[in-house]
């Protein structure tokens, strides 16, 4: 199967709701073919596409798209993210974590080129959602106990002061390829992301007390995301919406 059949047969696959079809489709290219054929492939295919296989997949199970995914392919692709409606956020998780953290992967790539595009703050606080308490505890004391926090945040002034502290725990101390070691790579390595999604994690916050509709960028309510209700890993993944996912890009 030529290039151009095998992309066109990956969107219908999704379109479809089969996403292990699609990703099987992609793994067979790369055993036929290779690994630089798969990449030109994944070249072509539009975000909301490696997306919708991406998610499906977490450290506990591979995907071959996850594996030779590039950062900017992350990147692009991990801000649509949020028009599926994970409000757990689960997905999102697993997706970053096996890609971040594979063995071959250098995370501050990973980070710099989601930190580069607009919505990536956003995204990094989704995927921070659960765990603001201890991010927070973290950006004020340099731990992620919250025994420790007083319950004063820090201004936005001296947070940003605060950006290139030296690190109170070493990187060893955190290596979970989890929550913890990317909040300790975002600070030490790429703080002006961690400063960033930790500002959109506060405003987040402060809407959820006022009750308020989240916002999309152009400052409509978000009700235009991909219901992914039944979604499960392996399972049935409704295809992204064609215009609404370019448009986060």
């Amino acid at each position: 199967m030529n290039h151009l059949a095998l992309i066109t047969k990956t969107r219908s696959l999704i379109a479809a709701g089969d996403i292990a079809g699609a990703e099987s489709a992609l793994t067979e290219l790369a055993d036929t073919e290779g690994d630089q054929a798969l990449m030109v492939v994944l070249d072509q295919l539009e975000p909301k596409d490696i997306l919708a296989v991406m998610r499906e997949y977490d450290p506990s199970r591979e995907s071959v798209v996850s594996l030779l995914v590039t950062p900017e392919q992350f990147a692009h692709a991990i801000v649509i993210e949020k028009r599926y409606k994970d409000l757990t956020h689960t997905h999102l998780r697993g997706m970053v974590n096996s890609i971040v953290f594979r063995e071959d992967a250098d995370p501050v790539a990973f980070l710099t080129a989601v930190g580069d595009l607009e919505g990536g703050s956003e995204a990094m606080a989704n995927y921070f959602a659960e765990k603001w308490a201890r991010i927070e505890s973290f950006a004020r004391t340099g731990n992620f106990d919250t025994v420790e926090e007083d319950g004063e945040m820090l201004s936005e002034a001296a947070l940003l002061a605060s950006a290139y502290a030296s690190p109170k725990l070493s990187l060893e101390e955190v290596a979970d390829q989890d929550w913890m070691e990317l909040a300790w790579r975002m600070r030490y390595e790429c703080p002006d992301l961690f400063t960033e999604t930790l500002l959109v994690l506060r405003a987040k916050a402060r809407a959820h007390d006022l009750g308020l509709e989240e916002e999309d960028e152009d400052g409509e309510e978000v009700d235009n995301r991909v219901e992914t209700g039944d979604t499960d890993r392996g399972g049935s993944t409704p295809a992204a919406r064609d215009d609404e996912e370019e448009s986060a890009i």
